[in-house]
């Protein structure tokens, strides 16, 4: 077939080179002589043209995407039908050219990407995505091949060509999967219906990539890919980068929780976490990539109030950071005081040993166990337990007698994907209990103790204490604190906090 690079389109748009394709079309970089400027084409392929829904889809772009006037979305400028073939003509759609590089060849170049500047595309893209929802339009590809990033670092959402509004039935309906498998949602994968959070939990996957240089997960082909983010947990982030905050892994597991009643709700409350998590970061760091430092221009005013000033006024910077040491002192000491009057000492992660490295665990890594009762242990506050906040607690449910009244209850946490832990640190405000460590390879098991292997007995609990394990060098994913017995005149056992060494 010949090319139709240096064709001109409707008298006006002349091809000059070939800058991408796909499935339905291939972008050309093209010249408007109306108005002499360069511009993107996106060119339908011929022999799809004639597919009525495909046809329909292409258009349904144009219209969609030119509702949409954002700075992070590519503008759509015109759309037409070429007319060289009056009989079959094939329509093209008019963009922006963005002088640059796609995300996805960023990270190609680049691996992992500095955390700053991941989260500031994070953000961008994430408001893109918020203003195409609030006008009813889900991209339903969201993939760094699919964000272009210009000369001034700034990132640019393209490629609605599967996109469709909220009110659309039809052309692409429930029950069809599309979109690139590295990045699909559960729900998108089941061919479940699409909203505006599948677009969410793309991004989510998009900022892993950006963090830690790949995707999550690989497979032999891309049903088992799209599998893997129906049924399996992403591999924790703070292992892969653990100069990640918990702050911004925080953010990245609720974007890419595969239950869409605890996943960000919308792209703009998600966008809105990433700003704080960006001040936080900056102001940590001490400067800015040339990529956030737009995005922090345009933070809300109290949340700019946090940022560093160093380059813009350094003396005031000095006079922040004293005050900041000051208030950070005063923090201590009242944290300290408040917690010796609560009996709870500070946290610390200094293991018994020197050669004992802290397990990073997710943030959701706890959860409650309660075989022989079946409604629960507060699984609410099972989180609490790891939060390295000595003031927040997980608590056992209230008994009316020191005898539980059956066999235990316990917390156990999730150690993706197994490490032989040699030692527990434990830390509880209601001393005097007894029970035990136990592990488990897999599961975690749910019938009783079956299933689980003892590796530490505790016969007295101490407020805080470090409990050696016996695992023998068996890596085991599930780490369970049990409970067989109440302190003496309590009716409950709460923990504080929990970590676990190898």
């Amino acid at each position: 077939m010949t090319s139709p690079v240096g064709t001109l389109l409707s008298d006006r748009y002349r091809l000059d080179a070939q800058i991408g394709h796909g499935g339905m079309s291939t972008v050309y970089r093209a010249f408007d002589t109306v108005l002499e400027r360069p511009v993107a084409i996106k060119l339908m392929h011929r022999e799809i043209a004639s597919d009525s829904d495909q046809l329909e889809r292409f258009r349904r772009e144009a219209r969609a995407v030119a509702q949409l006037n954002h700075p992070h979305v590519v503008t759509v400028i015109d759309a037409g039908e070429t007319d060289e073939d009056p009989s079959w003509p094939t329509p093209y759609i008019v963009l922006e050219y963005v002088e640059g590089e796609t995300l996805k060849e960023r990270i190609r170049r680049h691996g992992r990407l500095p955390i700053v500047e991941a989260i500031a595309y994070a953000v961008e893209i994430a408001r893109a995505l918020g203003a195409a929802h609030e006008r009813g339009i889900v991209h339903r590809d969201v993939k760094p091949q699919n964000v272009l990033v210009d000369a001034e670092g700034t990132a640019k959402v393209t490629d609605f060509g599967i996109a469709r509004t909220l009110e659309e039935e039809g052309l692409t309906a429930d029950g069809r999967v599309l979109g690139t498998t590295d990045y699909v949602s559960p729900e998108q994968a089941l061919g479940h219906a699409v909203t505006g959070q599948s677009d969410v939990y793309s991004l989510g996957i998009v900022l892993f990539e950006m963090l830690t240089g790949d995707v999550p997960f690989k497979g032999e082909n891309q049903i088992s890919v799209a599998m893997k983010h129906v049924r399996d947990d992403l591999p924790d982030v703070r292992v892969l980068r653990p100069q990640v905050s918990a702050a911004l892994a925080a953010v990245l597991d609720r974007a890419t929780d595969k239950d869409v009643s605890r996943r960000y709700h919308d792209a703009v409350t998600m966008a809105a976490d990433l700003e704080d998590v960006l001040a936080i970061e900056t102001a940590r760091s001490g400067h800015t990539t040339g990529e956030a430092t737009a995005v922090l221009r345009t933070l809300p005013e109290e949340t700019r109030r946090r940022l560093p000033l160093r380059t813009r006024v350094p003396r005031l910077v000095v006079a922040l950071l004293l005050l900041l040491a000051v208030v950070a002192v005063a923090a201590a000491v009242y944290l300290a005081r408040d917690n010796a009057e609560r009996g709870v000492r500070a946290p610390s992660t200094t293991p018994s040993a020197p050669d004992l490295q802290q397990i990073s665990l997710r943030t959701k890594a706890a959860s409650d166990f309660d075989p022989f009762g079946g409604d629960g242990e507060h699984p609410e506050e099972a989180s609490a337990a790891i939060d390295d906040d000595t003031r927040s607690t997980w608590s056992t449910e209230t008994y009316e007698a020191a005898d539980l009244q059956k066999e235990g209850v316990g917390l156990y946490v999730d150690a993706a994907p197994g490490v032989a832990a040699r030692e527990l640190q434990l830390r509880t405000p209601t001393p005097g209990w007894s029970g035990g460590i136990y592990a488990a390879e897999q599961g975690p098991p749910q019938d009783g103790l079956d299933g689980w292997t003892k590796v530490a007995t505790i016969a007295d609990a101490k407020r805080n204490q470090q409990i050696q394990l016996d695992t023998a060098g068996t890596r085991f994913r599930y780490y369970l604190v049990w409970i067989d017995s109440l302190p003496e005149g309590e009716t409950k056992v709460e923990i504080s906090d929990l970590a676990l060494f190898e």
